[in-house]
């Protein structure tokens, strides 16, 4: 046995619907418990998550496909997949959407289809952000990145945000203070910033490969313990052949 590939995909406005595929056998949508009741509700839950992400080019979920023993019942599988979501995802801050899918001829691949929320959820049950607008400042030639919420606090510090100056025929980053003492035009009102911006922790742990290997891992040994449990002597391997 194997287990199936985790895939990152984007969509810009509607989610995958597997309710619609033939051979469903069984959803449950399961949530953290700082998530708000009403997103058990499949339709209730996505339909927040694309009041969130307002870029097109948002990903709204992350999918997560394993096979299933077909050594274990449909109650079994179930029960395993219940201890994996809850373990891995929820106990983190997911929510899940899962559902079972045991197309024709029943019993030949069942497999499961599990999408996720990607970012966390904070103590009250809001989305917490993925990137984080960081700004380069600088303070006795020292250059440091802050957001907006910990500039406010670097300000007071004696910190300056940078902006581009025209200097001859140059654009400079430089601080207000040190461009006024010389006299200098500024020509953008968009401060210096890191490229991609402050990455949330959570997220960034969620995207890496290393987590992609503890989740595939942590699969393996999540439904080793219930074929073990059930009597099957058959174990699945997380790992390749390579």
């Amino acid at each position: 046995m194997n287990l199936g590939s985790t895939a990152l995909f984007q969509t810009q406005a509607v989610l995958l619907d597997y309710t619609r595929k033939q051979g469903l056998g069984w959803r449950q949508v399961f949530l953290p418990a700082t998530a708000p009741a009403e997103w058990q509700d499949r339709e209730t839950l996505w339909n927040a998550v694309e009041e969130t992400e307002t870029a097109k080019d948002s990903r709204l979920a992350r999918e997560f496909v394993a096979a299933l023993p077909i050594e274990l019942s449909r109650e079994e599988q179930i029960q395993l997949l219940q201890d994996f979501i809850k373990e891995q995802f929820v106990a983190d801050g997911m929510c899940a959407d899962a559902a079972i899918h045991d197309p024709y001829p029943p019993g030949h691949n069942p497999h499961a289809h599990i999408l996720l929320t990607v970012r966390p959820l904070d103590e009250k049950g809001k989305w917490q952000y993925k990137p984080e607008k960081e700004y380069l400042c600088v303070k006795d030639g020292e250059e440091r990145g802050f957001t907006a919420a910990e500039f406010k606090q670097a300000q007071a510090d004696g910190w300056e945000k940078q902006y581009q100056y025209k200097v001859n025929k140059k654009k400079v980053y430089m601080p207000p203070s040190a461009a006024q003492a010389q006299g200098y035009e500024r020509v953008s009102k968009y401060p210096k910033s890191t490229k991609y911006g402050r990455q949330n922790p959570i997220t960034e742990r969620w995207n890496s490969a290393e987590q992609l290997v503890l989740w595939r891992a942590a699969w393996a040994n999540v439904a080793n313990r219930h074929l073990e449990r059930t009597g099957h002597e058959e174990r699945i391997d997380h790992r390749s052949h390579a």
